[in-house]
Order: structure tokens, then C-alpha cells, then sequence
């Protein structure tokens, strides 16, 4: 029988055992010591020169080494089954016999499996191939588990925009055009606004031990939705119901029917609560809260009042906060002009200035239209501030702030240590897992304990790798976010008057002079100050 492979056989004579070393032919694979212990051991034999077997493996030309004294007269064809340590695929290798050893029978393999509890996924096709011819010290795969069918999330498609980004339009001088927004998504009776694709189960896997797999659990969503609008009967498809505009906040649609205040908002009309967007013609007066689970359009002027929105926040001749005013957003919140009030939102915050104020936006605070200042109090984003004027001659304290938020960074670092403390328990589990797979390839047979043990670090191992994947996921979603921040920069588009604090992540700095037309950005470990 050809071997391309590199191969030994055993040879008896006498009362010597011998082996005969082959060389691979080309494009063959060499020896490894290691397999030549192991079949020894499996046969037995525990006494021999390790130093002669390498020499023998490493040669370029047939040999031949004395290994011991025989135990026998006659050395039977063998083969060895090797499981993967995930128990998905079986594999095995022969060796030949000595001159008038038995050959190899199908009986033989079936047993050798049966031994290592094998009795899911054997390739009958192979194992009659190899009995008609097989290569020598060459692993073969004979059977292989079925890996469990992971099955389809479920999901949900949009037909209108759910971004956050969408920028508002600008006017030639820098200023917003609030008669054109840009920010609104419009749909028309009886259209299609939502599709639910339902999710599709896993199916169940076995290795090759006839161990059930199971698969992972998937995602399955619902369409959650308010007034005016309608769900087909099967509801996996969502109508508008009325010409208007959608939204969507927190996993639900919307479509505005809008609540109009023709007027101000003031005692005649009480605070507002409304699943849905609002729309104020007049003035928010002092004192006064409107909560939407949509969008609040203000067309005049917000006092000392406090407007909470699901979706957007639009104040088209801005809010003057009396230090009490306030403006939360899930999304983006684009106002005139912010004076002594407390702004955060969701996206990005668009205005023309901040006097005394404490502004905060996930994404982007941009000061760039009309007189375009920042002066006193406290404005952060998480990407970018962008502003014509910073400070003032006065010195009035201001500080602006861009970069990772201490809560998401302490969020990281803990999930970093839970993936070290898992990733650490996988580490002393492998090695154990390794040791005992090499001796089934030897053909040590394990007692029962030790085999059941065995097996319970093989569902720890896949248990832990369970653990361990969303939380790498989740720390690749936020090293995305720091990758993000590690580009953060203020701009200032005009002039940065001295006693402004600059805080990038975790550094920070307090200018001391002008600076005109520049931008401040974290590199090397410092604050960098750049012409724009």
C-alpha cells in the first residue's frame, strides 16, 4: 500500500520489536514524535529511546530502530478514534500490522467508536472506502456532529425616516429656516409605514455522542403603535390612517394627530400630557409642563417652563429658562436661542447661542448660526461643539465639555473585567479538556468518574463561551463609541476668550488667552489646540 505520508510499521524479529521509519513523498506530511509515543503506549510499551525515535521521524531516508523487547510475536493492524473537545467531529488513524498481523475489520472501527461513546454522525461510505484502502499515520474524519440551526431574529422595517441626524436647513447667514425643517418624517393615508419580519426558530444540533445542542434563542418583536393607525390581520404590517407625520420613540410608531394649542400655553390651558406630538402656536408661559410622546413644535417663545418629548424638540424663537426652564429630548432639540436653562437631548442640540445654560446631546452641540456664542455655564456632547464665540471679555465662567461620559467608561471597564474573569475560568478549563483528549487518542480508556468529569468541563467550557460573546459584543459596540470620541473636537469658529474650561474625556485644560479659529482635540495623551 502507497503512504504519501510519512509512516512507521512494527517489525518483530525474534524477541526485538523494530520500527521501520518512511519519509513523506512530496506534498506529504511529515511524522510527529508524540504519535509514535502514543500508539507505543497504546500497545503497551512504556520503556525506549525517545532520542532514537526523533532522530528516526527527522530522517530523509528509510530507517529502521531497535525500540525494546517484543511482547508478542505479532503486532495486529490498529486504528485509534480521536474526538474534537467539542465533541462535533470523530476522526481516526491506522497503523499497520507486523508480518502476519490481522487487517483492520469494519467491526473493529464500530468498536473503537462504541469505546468512545461515539454513535451519532458516523460516515458509513468513508469507513467502507478505508477498509478497501487507507494511508497509514493519516487522520481521517469519519463523523461529524449536526450543529444546531441558529434561526432568524426577528425584525421590523421602517418606511419613514427613524434617524436622529437629520439636520434642520440653514438660511445664507448661518441661521435655521424653521418654515423648512428637514426634521420631520410626512406619510399619507393608508400608507405603509411598518413591517414586521417574524423571527425564524433555531433547530436543535447533536455531536457525535448523541448530545442534544440546542439552539440559541431568538429575538421575537412585536409592532407597537398609538392612534391613527391600523395593523393588517395577520399584524406583521402597520397603515396610517391619516395624512401627518411619523415618528418613532422607544420602539413604538407614531403618527400625529397632532394636539394644537392655538394660542399660549398658560392657565387657560394647564399642563399638557399627550401620547402623540404637540403643537403650540403661541408661548410655553412660566411654570407650565407639557410631556409628548412625540414631537413639541413651539412657534413663539419658552418661559421658565418644562417640555419633555419622546421624539424632537423645536422652539422656534428660543427659551428663556429664569434659571428653571427646562428641555428634555430622546431626540434632537433645535431652538433660536437657550438663556438660563437646562437642555439635554437624545441627538444633537442645533441653536444659534447658549447664555448660562447647562446643554447636554449625545452627539453634537452646534452654535455656528446667527451670533453663534457660548457664554457661561455648561455645554457638553459626546462627539462635537461647535461654536462661532466661546467665553467673553468679562471672563464669565464657561466650560465645554466633549468625549466618553464617565458612567459609559465605568460601564466598559466593568465589562472588561467580567470578560477577564470568564476568559480566565476558559484558560483553566482547555488545558484539562487537551490533556484528557490526548489520552483517548492514545486509547486510554478513561474509568467512569473521570470520564464524567470530563464531560461536565465540556458543558462548563460552552457554557462559559455562552457568557462570554455578548459581553465582547457589548464591549465592541462601546469601543466603536470610544473610537468616535477618540475624534472629538470643539470648534470655534470666530474667537475662544482665556478662562474657558476644556474638558476632552478625562483631560482637561483652561485657556488663557484668545484663540481665534481653532480647534481643540485629544492626541498623545494631552490637548492639542489646531487652525481650523
Amino acid at each position: 500500500m502507497e503512504n504519501r505520508n510519512s509512516y512507521f510499521k512494527p517489525v518483530i524479529e525474534g524477541e526485538k520489536l523494530l520500527l521501520d521509519f518512511f519519509p513523506a513523498e512530496e506534498g506529504g506530511k511529515p511524522l510527529d514524535v508524540k504519535e509514535v509515543i502514543s500508539y507505543l503506549t497504546s500497545e503497551g510499551y512504556h520503556e525506549y529511546d525517545t532520542r532514537a525515535i526523533a532522530e528516526a521521524v527527522s530522517s530523509s531516508v528509510p530507517e529502521q530502530i531497535y525500540v525494546c523487547r517484543a511482547k508478542t510475536n505479532v503486532i495486529h493492524e490498529k486504528v485509534l478514534v480521536n474526538l474534537s473537545l467539542d465533541a462535533m467531529l470523530v476522526r481516526c488513524t491506522f497503523y499497520p500490522a507486523s508480518l502476519g498481523g490481522r487487517a483492520v475489520t469494519r467491526e473493529d472501527i464500530m468498536d473503537a467508536l462504541a469505546n468512545n461513546k461515539v454513535v451519532y454522525g458516523i460516515d458509513e461510505n468513508i469507513i467502507g472506502r478505508l477498509l478497501s484502502y487507507r494511508e497509514y499515520c493519516t487522520e481521517y474524519l469519519i463523523g461529524k456532529g449536526t450543529p444546531p440551526a441558529l434561526g432568524r431574529d426577528a425584525k421590523i422595517e421602517y418606511y419613514f425616516s427613524t434617524s436622529k441626524s437629520l439636520k434642520p436647513k440653514h438660511n445664507e447667514d448661518g441661521s435655521v429656516n424653521y418654515h423648512d425643517l428637514n426634521v420631520i418624517s410626512k406619510v399619507e393615508a393608508n400608507q405603509l409605514i411598518a413591517k414586521l419580519i417574524p423571527a425564524v426558530p433555531g433547530k436543535a444540533g447533536c455531536d457525535v455522542m448523541g448530545c442534544e445542542l440546542k439552539p440559541r434563542d431568538v429575538k421575537d418583536l412585536k409592532l407597537s403603535f398609538a392612534n391613527n393607525i391600523r395593523a393588517s390581520e395577520d399584524g406583521t404590517e402597520l397603515y396610517s390612517e391619516v395624512t401627518g407625520h411619523a415618528s418613532l420613540v422607544q420602539g413604538k410608531v407614531f403618527v400625529s394627530s397632532v394636539y394644537e394649542v392655538p394660542a399660549d400655553v398658560d392657565n387657560s390651558v394647564g399642563d399638557i400630557n399627550y401620547p402623540g406630538n404637540v403643537s403650540v402656536k403661541g408661548n410655553v408661559k412660566s411654570g407650565f409642563v407639557i410631556y409628548a410622546d412625540g414631537d413639541i413644535m413651539v412657534e413663539g417663545v419658552v418661559e421658565g417652563a418644562k417640555l419633555y418629548a419622546g421624539g424632537q424638540i423645536i422652539v422656534q424663537h428660543g427659551i428663556h429658562g429664569m434659571g428653571k426652564g427646562v428641555l428634555s429630548a430622546k431626540g434632537n432639540v433645535i431652538t433660536k436661542f437657550i438663556e438660563g436653562a437646562t437642555v439635554k437631548s437624545g441627538g444633537y442640540v442645533e441653536t444659534e447661542s447658549i447664555i448660562q445654560s447647562k446643554v447636554s446631546a449625545n452627539t453634537e452641540v452646534n452654535v455656528s448660526g446667527g451670533k453663534g456664542f457660548i457664554r457661561g455655564g455648561h455645554v457638553r456632547a459626546g462627539n462635537k461643539v461647535s461654536a462661532r464665540i466661546i467665553g467673553s471679555e468679562m471672563g464669565t465662567a464657561t466650560s465645554v465639555e466633549v468625549g466618553i461620559e464617565p458612567e459609559k467608561l465605568e460601564h466598559y471597564q466593568k465589562l472588561q473585567e467580567e470578560a477577564k474573569d470568564i476568559a480566565k475560568k476558559i484558560d483553566q478549563i482547555r488545558p484539562i479538556l487537551v490533556n484528557y483528549s490526548e489520552k483517548l487518542k492514545a486509547g486510554v480508556k478513561l474509568p467512569p468518574d473521570k470520564a464524567h468529569f470530563m464531560k461536565t468541563q465540556v458543558i462548563a467550557l460552552k457554557t462559559l463561551q455562552g457568557q462570554l460573546a455578548p459581553i465582547n459584543e457589548e464591549i465592541n459596540s462601546l469601543r466603536m463609541n470610544f473610537v468616535s470620541a477618540v475624534r472629538a473636537k470643539i470648534e470655534v469658529q470666530s474667537v475662544i476668550y482665556p478662562g474657558v474650561n476644556i474638558k476632552i474625556s478625562e483631560l482637561s485644560m483652561t485657556t488663557k488667552s484668545d484663540r481665534k479659529f481653532c480647534q481643540f482635540y485629544k492626541a498623545d495623551g494631552e490637548i492639542k489646540v489646531a487652525n481650523l
